[in-house]
């Protein structure tokens, strides 16, 4: 009877610590629905750009954004740095800018300098480019840096690149009910030397994107407390059951062989 209750105590505190670690821990669950979350954003989205031209003098750089909405901006600058690489003959662009949340494009070209060089040199390579707010969670693995780490310093000098992004709205909320939002995105790209009637067409680092109407959205929850004392209790008395219905079967064992061994003697 000793060793049934030590055996049954020292199962019940191990189903106790399982079930305190899952009541402690936090799950996150995902869905997906179709609708627009962040409607207080004015229609804008975000976006984080860091890209690297080994090859290209800052004076040549520059952001020219359009979209479906009639935006044509050329030489971007607003929120915007250039930081001269390779005792300048090279160039990274950081810049902080929105678009609007229609299909679009911005690109990194030379088309805002005020003489057009005769070879420009378009290798790069993109160290960040994300759209909304951060979102730093555990757990939770998406593609919200896709093209971060993107090395194109072996591509041809003269080519464009394309970029094709399909940007997904998605949301966090939290334990409190609070709500923050960011895009995913996927990507393909493509990369070529482009030629006109008048001849070869001045090379660009392209970011075509367009919009998903599909939002992902990831939820904090946790088990309910009544939930777990529901299972604490059904793991209480069901332990004490089963050692009960053993406790009896050794009783009863132990009854009977002690019969057999008095019927031998007499």
């Amino acid at each position: 009877m000793c060793g049934v209750s030590i055996c049954c105590c020292v199962f019940m505190l191990f189903l106790f610590l399982s079930e305190l670690t899952g009541f402690i821990a936090t799950e996150i669950v995902n869905e997906l629905y179709v609708d627009d979350p962040d409607k207080d954003s004015g229609g804008k989205i975000d976006v984080s750009l860091n890209i690297s031209l080994p090859n290209l003098h800052c004076d040549l750089v520059g952001l020219d954004i359009q979209d479906e909405m009639g935006r044509h901006e050329v030489g971007h600058i607003e929120n915007s740095m250039k930081v001269p690489l390779n005792n300048g003959h090279g160039c990274r662009f950081e810049g902080e800018f929105s678009i609007n949340k229609v299909p679009g494009n911005f690109h990194v070209s030379t088309h805002s300098a005020t003489a057009q060089p005769q070879s420009p040199d378009m290798t790069h390579i993109i160290h960040k480019l994300a759209f909304g707010e951060k979102l730093q969670v555990q757990h939770v693995q998406g593609a919200f840096n896709a093209l971060g780490g993107a090395n194109r310093l072996q591509s041809n000098a003269l080519a464009s690149h394309d970029y094709i992004l399909k940007i997904v709205p998605t949301v966090y909320e939290d334990l409190g009910g609070k709500q923050r939002f960011s895009y995913q995105y996927t990507v393909a790209n493509k990369e070529y030397v482009a030629y006109s009637h008048t001849g070869r067409i001045i090379p660009a680092i392209w970011f075509r994107y367009d919009l998903s109407p599909i939002t992902v959205k990831y939820t904090e929850r946790r088990q309910p407390f009544y939930r777990f004392i529901t299972t604490i209790c059904a793991i209480i008395g069901g332990t004490f059951t089963v050692a009960g219905i053993i406790d009896s079967c050794i009783f009863t064992a132990s009854e009977a062989w002690k019969k057999i061994q008095i019927g031998k003697m007499s």
